[in-house]
Protein backbone atom coordinates (compact mmCIF):
# COMPACT_ATOMS: atom_id res chain seq x y z
CA UNK A 1 0.00 0.00 0.00
CA UNK A 2 1.14 3.48 -0.82
CA UNK A 3 3.18 5.49 1.69
CA UNK A 4 1.23 8.64 0.80
CA UNK A 5 -2.05 7.10 1.86
CA UNK A 6 -1.68 8.00 5.54
CA UNK A 7 -1.20 11.68 4.66
CA UNK A 8 -4.17 11.63 2.35
CA UNK A 9 -6.61 9.97 4.70
CA UNK A 10 -5.78 12.41 7.45
CA UNK A 11 -7.58 15.03 5.37
CA UNK A 12 -10.41 12.98 3.88
CA UNK A 13 -13.41 15.20 3.36
CA UNK A 14 -16.82 14.85 4.89
CA UNK A 15 -19.69 16.98 3.69
CA UNK A 16 -21.21 19.00 6.52
CA UNK A 17 -24.93 18.32 6.79
CA UNK A 18 -27.19 20.00 9.34
CA UNK A 19 -28.10 17.67 12.18
CA UNK A 20 -30.79 19.98 13.51
CA UNK A 21 -33.60 19.94 10.96
CA UNK A 22 -34.42 23.62 11.23
CA UNK A 23 -31.56 25.40 12.93
CA UNK A 24 -31.68 29.16 12.80
CA UNK A 25 -31.03 30.30 9.24
CA UNK A 26 -31.18 26.77 7.78
CA UNK A 27 -33.04 26.57 4.46
CA UNK A 28 -36.44 24.94 4.43
CA UNK A 29 -36.97 24.73 0.69
CA UNK A 30 -34.76 22.93 -1.79
CA UNK A 31 -34.75 21.92 -5.41
CA UNK A 32 -34.29 18.21 -5.94
CA UNK A 33 -32.59 17.60 -9.27
CA UNK A 34 -32.98 14.17 -10.83
CA UNK A 35 -30.49 12.76 -13.30
CA UNK A 36 -31.88 10.10 -15.65
CA UNK A 37 -31.13 7.78 -18.51
CA UNK A 38 -32.69 9.05 -21.73
CA UNK A 39 -32.88 5.72 -23.53
CA UNK A 40 -36.64 5.63 -22.91
CA UNK A 41 -39.17 8.35 -22.09
CA UNK A 42 -36.83 10.66 -20.23
CA UNK A 43 -35.54 13.83 -21.86
CA UNK A 44 -32.82 14.81 -19.36
CA UNK A 45 -32.69 16.43 -15.90
CA UNK A 46 -35.93 16.89 -13.95
CA UNK A 47 -36.62 19.12 -10.95
CA UNK A 48 -38.86 19.03 -7.87
CA UNK A 49 -39.40 21.59 -5.14
CA UNK A 50 -38.72 19.89 -1.80
CA UNK A 51 -40.13 21.14 1.51
CA UNK A 52 -37.71 19.95 4.20
CA UNK A 53 -40.30 20.36 6.95
CA UNK A 54 -43.13 18.37 5.40
CA UNK A 55 -41.17 16.22 2.97
CA UNK A 56 -43.51 17.25 0.16
CA UNK A 57 -42.25 17.11 -3.43
CA UNK A 58 -43.75 19.42 -6.06
CA UNK A 59 -42.85 18.63 -9.69
CA UNK A 60 -41.24 21.47 -11.64
CA UNK A 61 -40.92 19.49 -14.85
CA UNK A 62 -37.99 19.11 -17.21
CA UNK A 63 -35.16 21.36 -16.03
CA UNK A 64 -32.86 20.72 -18.99
CA UNK A 65 -32.90 18.48 -22.03
CA UNK A 66 -29.62 16.58 -22.25
CA UNK A 67 -28.45 13.05 -23.06
CA UNK A 68 -28.35 10.52 -20.18
CA UNK A 69 -27.28 12.81 -17.31
CA UNK A 70 -26.55 9.86 -15.04
CA UNK A 71 -24.67 11.71 -12.29
CA UNK A 72 -24.92 15.31 -11.11
CA UNK A 73 -23.09 17.73 -8.84
CA UNK A 74 -23.81 21.36 -7.90
CA UNK A 75 -21.38 24.01 -6.71
CA UNK A 76 -21.37 25.24 -3.12
CA UNK A 77 -23.24 28.43 -4.02
CA UNK A 78 -26.05 26.59 -5.78
CA UNK A 79 -25.48 28.63 -8.93
CA UNK A 80 -24.17 25.96 -11.26
CA UNK A 81 -24.90 22.32 -11.90
CA UNK A 82 -22.71 19.86 -13.78
CA UNK A 83 -23.62 16.49 -15.27
CA UNK A 84 -21.94 13.61 -17.00
CA UNK A 85 -23.60 12.45 -20.21
CA UNK A 86 -23.22 8.69 -20.03
CA UNK A 87 -22.75 7.50 -23.59
CA UNK A 88 -20.16 5.54 -25.53
CA UNK A 89 -20.04 7.72 -28.65
CA UNK A 90 -19.56 11.47 -28.49
CA UNK A 91 -19.39 13.22 -31.86
CA UNK A 92 -17.98 10.07 -33.44
CA UNK A 93 -15.37 9.43 -30.75
CA UNK A 94 -15.29 6.79 -27.97
CA UNK A 95 -16.27 9.22 -25.23
CA UNK A 96 -19.16 10.55 -23.24
CA UNK A 97 -19.90 14.17 -22.44
CA UNK A 98 -19.72 16.61 -19.53
CA UNK A 99 -22.27 19.43 -19.39
CA UNK A 100 -22.33 22.68 -17.43
CA UNK A 101 -25.53 24.55 -16.53
CA UNK A 102 -26.55 27.67 -14.65
CA UNK A 103 -29.34 27.24 -12.08
CA UNK A 104 -32.43 29.40 -11.85
CA UNK A 105 -33.37 28.77 -8.22
CA UNK A 106 -36.77 30.44 -8.61
CA UNK A 107 -37.98 28.17 -11.39
CA UNK A 108 -35.57 25.24 -11.11
CA UNK A 109 -34.73 25.56 -14.80
CA UNK A 110 -31.20 24.90 -16.02
CA UNK A 111 -29.50 26.79 -18.84
CA UNK A 112 -26.73 25.04 -20.74
CA UNK A 113 -23.38 26.84 -20.64
CA UNK A 114 -21.37 24.35 -22.69
CA UNK A 115 -20.54 20.68 -23.15
CA UNK A 116 -17.21 18.92 -23.70
CA UNK A 117 -16.04 15.36 -24.33
CA UNK A 118 -15.37 13.39 -21.13
CA UNK A 119 -12.26 11.79 -22.68
CA UNK A 120 -13.55 8.27 -22.08
CA UNK A 121 -16.63 6.20 -22.85
CA UNK A 122 -19.56 6.05 -20.44
CA UNK A 123 -18.70 8.61 -17.73
CA UNK A 124 -20.57 7.56 -14.59
CA UNK A 125 -19.44 9.85 -11.75
CA UNK A 126 -18.70 13.53 -11.31
CA UNK A 127 -17.44 15.58 -8.36
CA UNK A 128 -15.86 18.96 -7.62
CA UNK A 129 -12.42 19.46 -6.12
CA UNK A 130 -12.23 21.31 -2.78
CA UNK A 131 -11.72 24.71 -4.46
CA UNK A 132 -14.69 24.30 -6.80
CA UNK A 133 -12.42 25.14 -9.73
CA UNK A 134 -12.16 21.64 -11.23
CA UNK A 135 -14.45 18.77 -12.09
CA UNK A 136 -13.28 15.21 -11.55
CA UNK A 137 -14.77 12.56 -13.86
CA UNK A 138 -14.74 8.74 -13.78
CA UNK A 139 -15.16 7.14 -17.21
CA UNK A 140 -16.45 3.60 -16.69
CA UNK A 141 -15.92 1.93 -20.07
CA UNK A 142 -12.99 4.19 -20.82
CA UNK A 143 -11.29 2.93 -17.66
CA UNK A 144 -9.83 6.33 -16.93
CA UNK A 145 -10.32 9.51 -14.93
CA UNK A 146 -10.17 13.10 -16.10
CA UNK A 147 -10.01 16.64 -14.72
CA UNK A 148 -11.73 19.65 -16.28
CA UNK A 149 -11.17 23.30 -15.31
CA UNK A 150 -14.21 25.47 -14.69
CA UNK A 151 -13.60 28.77 -16.45
CA UNK A 152 -15.04 32.20 -15.58
CA UNK A 153 -18.77 32.20 -16.20
CA UNK A 154 -19.01 28.49 -15.46
CA UNK A 155 -17.81 27.32 -18.85
CA UNK A 156 -15.89 24.05 -18.97
CA UNK A 157 -12.42 24.03 -20.45
CA UNK A 158 -10.82 21.07 -22.16
CA UNK A 159 -9.41 18.34 -19.92
CA UNK A 160 -6.32 19.41 -17.96
CA UNK A 161 -5.46 15.82 -17.07
CA UNK A 162 -6.44 12.30 -18.15
CA UNK A 163 -5.12 9.19 -16.41
CA UNK A 164 -5.80 5.55 -17.26
CA UNK A 165 -6.32 3.18 -14.33
CA UNK A 166 -3.89 0.26 -14.45
CA UNK A 167 -3.42 -2.94 -12.48
CA UNK A 168 -4.37 -6.59 -12.24
CA UNK A 169 -7.95 -7.40 -13.23
CA UNK A 170 -10.41 -9.13 -10.93
CA UNK A 171 -11.62 -12.68 -11.58
CA UNK A 172 -15.13 -11.88 -12.89
CA UNK A 173 -14.58 -12.25 -16.63
CA UNK A 174 -17.85 -10.58 -17.55
CA UNK A 175 -17.69 -7.54 -15.28
CA UNK A 176 -13.93 -7.22 -14.73
CA UNK A 177 -12.75 -7.49 -18.34
CA UNK A 178 -10.88 -4.17 -18.10
CA UNK A 179 -10.31 -1.28 -15.70
CA UNK A 180 -13.63 0.42 -14.91
CA UNK A 181 -13.33 3.69 -12.98
CA UNK A 182 -16.59 4.13 -11.09
CA UNK A 183 -16.06 6.90 -8.50
CA UNK A 184 -13.63 9.76 -7.91
CA UNK A 185 -13.38 12.35 -5.12
CA UNK A 186 -10.73 14.78 -3.91
CA UNK A 187 -9.39 14.64 -0.36
CA UNK A 188 -10.23 17.46 2.05
CA UNK A 189 -6.78 18.96 1.65
CA UNK A 190 -7.17 18.77 -2.13
CA UNK A 191 -3.80 17.04 -2.47
CA UNK A 192 -5.11 13.65 -3.56
CA UNK A 193 -7.89 12.05 -5.56
CA UNK A 194 -9.34 8.66 -4.68
CA UNK A 195 -10.68 6.40 -7.44
CA UNK A 196 -12.63 3.18 -6.99
CA UNK A 197 -12.10 0.84 -9.94
CA UNK A 198 -14.60 -1.98 -10.32
CA UNK A 199 -12.41 -3.92 -12.74
CA UNK A 200 -9.28 -3.85 -10.58
CA UNK A 201 -10.78 -4.54 -7.14
CA UNK A 202 -8.89 -1.50 -5.88
CA UNK A 203 -9.35 1.97 -4.52
CA UNK A 204 -6.56 3.92 -6.18
CA UNK A 205 -4.89 7.12 -5.08
CA UNK A 206 -3.60 9.87 -7.35
CA UNK A 207 -1.70 13.00 -6.37
CA UNK A 208 -3.73 16.06 -7.35
CA UNK A 209 -2.15 19.40 -8.24
CA UNK A 210 -4.86 21.98 -7.61
CA UNK A 211 -2.83 24.73 -9.27
CA UNK A 212 -2.58 22.88 -12.58
CA UNK A 213 -5.54 20.55 -12.36
CA UNK A 214 -3.41 17.47 -12.93
CA UNK A 215 -3.38 13.92 -11.59
CA UNK A 216 -0.21 11.90 -11.05
CA UNK A 217 -0.19 8.18 -10.29
CA UNK A 218 1.34 7.22 -6.95
CA UNK A 219 4.40 9.09 -5.82
CA UNK A 220 5.16 10.43 -9.26
CA UNK A 221 8.46 8.55 -9.40
CA UNK A 222 7.14 5.27 -10.73
CA UNK A 223 4.53 4.18 -13.23
CA UNK A 224 4.12 0.77 -11.59
CA UNK A 225 0.54 0.11 -10.61
CA UNK A 226 1.47 -1.25 -7.20
CA UNK A 227 3.01 2.11 -6.29
CA UNK A 228 -0.37 3.80 -6.21
CA UNK A 229 -2.77 1.17 -4.94
CA UNK A 230 -4.50 2.59 -1.92
CA UNK A 231 -6.65 -0.27 -0.77
CA UNK A 232 -7.14 -3.77 -2.07
CA UNK A 233 -10.54 -5.48 -2.05
CA UNK A 234 -11.22 -9.22 -2.08
CA UNK A 235 -11.15 -10.65 -5.62
CA UNK A 236 -14.49 -10.22 -7.36
CA UNK A 237 -15.76 -7.44 -5.08
CA UNK A 238 -16.10 -4.86 -7.83
CA UNK A 239 -15.79 -1.61 -5.81
CA UNK A 240 -18.32 0.99 -6.93
CA UNK A 241 -18.70 3.91 -4.51
CA UNK A 242 -16.84 4.97 -1.35
CA UNK A 243 -17.62 7.04 1.72
CA UNK A 244 -15.53 8.09 4.73
CA UNK A 245 -16.15 8.74 8.39
CA UNK A 246 -16.14 12.43 9.21
CA UNK A 247 -12.64 12.33 10.74
CA UNK A 248 -11.19 10.12 8.00
CA UNK A 249 -10.44 7.29 10.41
CA UNK A 250 -12.57 4.78 8.48
CA UNK A 251 -13.25 4.18 4.81
CA UNK A 252 -16.32 2.27 3.62
CA UNK A 253 -16.17 0.69 0.16
CA UNK A 254 -19.29 -0.67 -1.51
CA UNK A 255 -18.78 -3.79 -3.62
CA UNK A 256 -21.16 -3.71 -6.56
CA UNK A 257 -20.61 -7.31 -7.70
CA UNK A 258 -20.84 -9.10 -4.35
CA UNK A 259 -23.04 -6.56 -2.50
CA UNK A 260 -20.69 -6.08 0.43
CA UNK A 261 -19.28 -3.19 2.42
CA UNK A 262 -15.58 -3.44 3.24
CA UNK A 263 -14.47 -1.34 6.19
CA UNK A 264 -10.90 -0.03 6.21
CA UNK A 265 -9.20 1.52 9.24
CA UNK A 266 -6.40 4.06 9.12
CA UNK A 267 -3.34 2.24 10.44
CA UNK A 268 -1.33 5.33 11.34
CA UNK A 269 1.77 3.46 12.47
CA UNK A 270 2.11 1.68 9.14
CA UNK A 271 0.94 4.58 7.03
CA UNK A 272 -1.93 2.80 5.31
CA UNK A 273 -5.52 1.60 5.57
CA UNK A 274 -6.13 -2.00 6.52
CA UNK A 275 -9.27 -4.03 5.99
CA UNK A 276 -11.02 -4.77 9.30
CA UNK A 277 -14.42 -6.05 8.15
CA UNK A 278 -16.38 -7.20 5.13
CA UNK A 279 -20.12 -7.48 5.64
CA UNK A 280 -22.95 -8.43 3.30
CA UNK A 281 -25.64 -5.88 2.48
CA UNK A 282 -28.16 -8.62 1.67
CA UNK A 283 -30.62 -10.37 3.97
CA UNK A 284 -29.58 -13.90 4.89
CA UNK A 285 -32.53 -15.46 3.08
CA UNK A 286 -31.89 -13.73 -0.28
CA UNK A 287 -31.03 -15.83 -3.31
CA UNK A 288 -30.73 -14.64 -6.86
CA UNK A 289 -28.96 -11.96 -8.85
CA UNK A 290 -28.10 -8.67 -7.15
CA UNK A 291 -25.79 -5.71 -7.64
CA UNK A 292 -25.19 -2.94 -5.11
CA UNK A 293 -25.36 0.68 -6.23
CA UNK A 294 -25.05 3.47 -3.63
CA UNK A 295 -23.55 4.00 -0.18
CA UNK A 296 -23.91 6.88 2.28
CA UNK A 297 -23.31 7.61 5.95
CA UNK A 298 -25.97 9.42 7.93
CA UNK A 299 -24.65 12.86 8.97
CA UNK A 300 -24.73 11.72 12.61
CA UNK A 301 -22.16 9.05 11.72
CA UNK A 302 -24.28 6.48 13.56
CA UNK A 303 -25.81 4.76 10.53
CA UNK A 304 -24.82 3.70 7.03
CA UNK A 305 -27.05 2.79 4.10
CA UNK A 306 -26.55 0.98 0.79
CA UNK A 307 -28.89 0.08 -2.08
CA UNK A 308 -29.47 -3.36 -3.61
CA UNK A 309 -30.65 -3.94 -7.16
CA UNK A 310 -32.20 -7.39 -7.27
CA UNK A 311 -33.29 -7.56 -3.65
CA UNK A 312 -34.57 -4.02 -4.37
CA UNK A 313 -33.86 -2.84 -0.87
CA UNK A 314 -31.97 -0.34 1.22
CA UNK A 315 -29.63 -2.05 3.68
CA UNK A 316 -29.58 -0.38 7.09
CA UNK A 317 -26.38 -0.62 9.16
CA UNK A 318 -25.49 0.65 12.60
CA UNK A 319 -21.95 2.00 12.99
CA UNK A 320 -19.73 1.40 15.99
CA UNK A 321 -18.11 4.83 16.19
CA UNK A 322 -15.08 3.52 18.10
CA UNK A 323 -14.19 0.53 15.92
CA UNK A 324 -15.81 1.68 12.68
CA UNK A 325 -17.40 -1.73 12.24
CA UNK A 326 -20.92 -2.25 10.94
CA UNK A 327 -23.89 -4.37 11.98
CA UNK A 328 -26.72 -5.03 9.54
CA UNK A 329 -29.93 -4.04 11.30
CA UNK A 330 -32.33 -4.61 8.42
CA UNK A 331 -33.30 -4.32 4.77
CA UNK A 332 -36.30 -2.25 3.75
CA UNK A 333 -38.03 -2.63 0.39
CA UNK A 334 -37.64 0.39 -1.89
CA UNK A 335 -41.20 -0.24 -3.16
CA UNK A 336 -39.86 -0.22 -6.70
CA UNK A 337 -37.37 -1.87 -9.01
CA UNK A 338 -33.64 -1.22 -9.48
CA UNK A 339 -32.81 1.36 -6.77
CA UNK A 340 -29.76 2.82 -8.44
CA UNK A 341 -29.25 5.84 -6.21
CA UNK A 342 -30.56 7.42 -3.02
CA UNK A 343 -29.94 10.66 -1.16
CA UNK A 344 -30.28 11.67 2.48
CA UNK A 345 -31.99 15.06 2.64
CA UNK A 346 -30.02 18.06 4.01
CA UNK A 347 -31.78 17.84 7.40
CA UNK A 348 -30.86 14.19 7.91
CA UNK A 349 -34.52 13.29 8.53
CA UNK A 350 -35.43 11.55 5.27
CA UNK A 351 -33.94 9.28 2.64
CA UNK A 352 -35.17 9.43 -0.97
CA UNK A 353 -34.65 6.45 -3.29
CA UNK A 354 -34.51 6.58 -7.09
CA UNK A 355 -36.02 3.37 -8.50
CA UNK A 356 -34.74 3.30 -12.05
CA UNK A 357 -36.92 0.59 -13.59
CA UNK A 358 -40.24 1.61 -12.03
CA UNK A 359 -39.66 5.32 -12.69
CA UNK A 360 -40.28 6.66 -9.22
CA UNK A 361 -38.72 8.36 -6.21
CA UNK A 362 -39.85 6.89 -2.90
CA UNK A 363 -39.44 8.78 0.37
CA UNK A 364 -38.56 7.26 3.74
CA UNK A 365 -38.40 8.82 7.20
CA UNK A 366 -35.22 8.10 9.18
CA UNK A 367 -35.59 7.17 12.83
CA UNK A 368 -32.85 9.28 14.41
CA UNK A 369 -32.50 6.89 17.35
CA UNK A 370 -32.36 3.56 15.51
CA UNK A 371 -31.53 4.45 11.90
CA UNK A 372 -34.50 2.42 10.68
CA UNK A 373 -36.38 3.60 7.61
CA UNK A 374 -40.16 3.92 7.29
CA UNK A 375 -42.06 4.88 4.17
CA UNK A 376 -43.76 8.27 4.35
CA UNK A 377 -46.15 7.33 1.56
CA UNK A 378 -44.77 10.10 -0.64
CA UNK A 379 -43.86 8.99 -4.18
CA UNK A 380 -42.82 11.09 -7.17
CA UNK A 381 -42.94 9.79 -10.73
CA UNK A 382 -40.07 10.41 -13.14
CA UNK A 383 -38.75 8.25 -15.99
CA UNK A 384 -35.51 6.29 -15.35
CA UNK A 385 -34.20 8.21 -12.30
CA UNK A 386 -30.56 7.42 -11.52
CA UNK A 387 -29.20 10.33 -9.43
CA UNK A 388 -30.62 12.75 -6.84
CA UNK A 389 -29.06 15.97 -5.52
CA UNK A 390 -30.44 18.81 -3.37
CA UNK A 391 -29.84 22.51 -4.00
CA UNK A 392 -31.09 25.11 -1.52
CA UNK A 393 -33.60 27.58 -2.95
CA UNK A 394 -32.60 30.39 -0.59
Amino acid sequence: MNKYFRVAVAVVFALPVALSPFAQGAPRHYILYVGTYTTGESKGIYAYRYDAKSGDLKPLGLAAETVSPSFLVADADGKRLFAVNEMADYQGKPSGGVSAFTINRKTGKLSLVNEVASQGADPCYISLDRTGKYLLIANYTGGNVAVFPILPGGQLGEASSVQADTGTLGPNKERQDAPHAHWIEASAGNRFAYVSDLGLDRVLIYKFDAAKGTLTPGNGASAKAEDFFSAKLAPGTGPRHVTFSRDGTFMYVLGEINATVTVFANDEDKGSYRSIQTISALPAQFSGQNTAAEIALHPSGKFLYTSNRGDDSIAEFSVDRASGKLALIGNVSTQGKEPRHFAIDPTGTRLLVANQNTGDIVEFAIDRATGKLKSTGKVAKVPSPVCLIFVAEE
